[in-house]
């Protein structure tokens, strides 16, 4: 026998979603299949794979403890969510064991499938950080007599999903400030910073709604701006590192003294970003839109909105609620001139004596008499036109010997 050479080893994923990436959430099946190619015949041991998820956290910092010496102290913590290991080709033996018992693969492609169920719990988002990540992966080992494994690995995204369609993330987040400059003897006017957005939960690809009114009472020009930044905390060792990255920003126009701008929703649209992370114990993304005031020679005038980052989006009643009740509430808690919109006018509700006959008749235009529904009142009432105004009343009220009031276009008591 011929013994060949094992050309290929991959594992490959079924489950893909509509961008051909595997992603799973916590209880989901993970199924695919390892692919072994090989040229001749090849003699293997056993064929295993191994399913792993780490939230791994890492970093070093380094201190000096005299003129000429320094220590260096490593801070490490690892969680383990998943662990699952499967035989699919053999048994799990030395790798000097005896060689009977061999599976023999002959030329050409071999397919061996596999599957496993992710743990019912709160998985921790997969991330890659500056100082840890959170990684889920299979690999596969094809162990053969008297030679080193050869090893391949794929893998793939777990998101534990966040509905921001909760009372708590559909909730507005507001917030006022005010600051004084001084100069030595001399104090300029306050300036004033209110900001308000319609929730506290949005999803990547959404555009926050910025509602603001800044008011300049100093003697500098300052810029009111808006970012959008991410927190990322690591914790290991009792001890916690943190690094901020400004994700998106906009800005406004430069304020004069004595001058207010106002902010009536204004976008700033959320880019692809990972969705929070707020049940890993080592391991915390979080967000928040800071609206400030740029001072030039000052400390900034700032708020801080916290957001979350969800994974379900907003469905269309929320959305409709959330629009409303921004638009109703804005205006006068900003302080802005509230503008109610006219009336439209009863011409131009009023429709023909005509379209509404067509209308009580039905859809298939019959005259034939039927007994009156529901539907039929809710349609006549829909359809009526509106009446025409007037400061006289048309139908005056009447006494009749009972007592009672009665008018002219009232069915008589039977």
């Amino acid at each position: 026998m011929v013994l060949g050479k094992v050309r290929a080893l991959s594992v490959h994923l079924d489950s893909l979603n509509q961008h051909n990436l595997p992603v799973f959430s916590g209880g989901d099946l993970v199924s695919g299949r390892v692919v072994v190619e090989v040229s001749g015949d090849v003699r293997v041991k056993s064929l295993d794979i191994t399913a792993r998820g780490v939230a791994k956290v890492r970093w070093t910092e380094s201190r000096n403890a005299g003129a000429n010496t320094a220590y260096t102290q490593n801070y490490t913590e690892e969680l383990e969510y998943l662990q699952h290991r499967d035989t699919l080709i053999g048994e799990e033996r030395d790798e000097d064991g005896p060689e009977e018992g061999l599976t023999v693969l002959h030329a050409g492609l071999h397919e061996f499938a596999f599957s496993f169920n992710l743990p019912q719990m709160a998985l921790a988002t997969s991330f890659e950080g500056k100082h840890g990540s959170v990684r889920y992966g299979v690999k596969a080992e094809l162990h053969r007599p008297w030679m080193l494994p050869i090893k391949a690995k794929k893998e793939f995204i777990v998101f534990e999903h966040i509905d921001i369609n909760t009372p708590l993330l559909l909730a507005p987040q507001a917030g006022t400030k005010e600051k004084t400059l001084c100069c030595w003897f001399c104090a300029s006017g306050p300036i004033s910073l209110s900001a308000k957005i319609e929730r506290k939960g949005y999803t990547p690809g959404e555009s926050i709604q910025i509602f603001a009114e800044v008011e300049n009472c100093s003697s500098r020009v300052v810029v009111p701006k808006a970012a959008l930044y991410q927190t990322q905390t690591f914790f290991a060792k009792g001890k916690g590192k943190q690094i901020q990255q400004l994700v998106s920003n906009l800005r406004g126009e430069p304020l004069q003294q004595g001058k207010s701008q106002s902010w009536e929703g204004k976008l700033l649209k959320i880019p692809p970003v990972s969705p929070s992370i707020l049940d890993c114990p080592i391991i915390r993304v979080e967000y928040a839109l800071v609206v400030y005031v740029d001072i030039p020679g000052g400390l900034n005038l700032s708020l801080s909105l916290p957001l979350v980052i969800g994974t379900i989006p907003l469905h269309a009643s929320a959305t409709r609620t959330s629009s409303i009740s921004s638009s109703c509430s804005s205006v006068g808690w900003l302080g802005l001139p509230e503008r109610p919109e006219a009336p439209p006018s009863y011409s131009d509700l009023a429709i023909s004596e005509a379209h509404r006959q067509d209308c009580l008749q039905g859809r298939d235009g019959s005259d034939e008499e039927e007994p009156p529904s529901v539907m039929a009142y809710i349609t006549e009432f829909r359809y009526l036109p509106p009446p025409l105004y007037s400061e006289v009343d048309p139908y005056p009220d009447t006494m009749d010997v009972s007592g009672d009031v009665q008018r002219p276009d009232m069915c008589p008591s039977r």
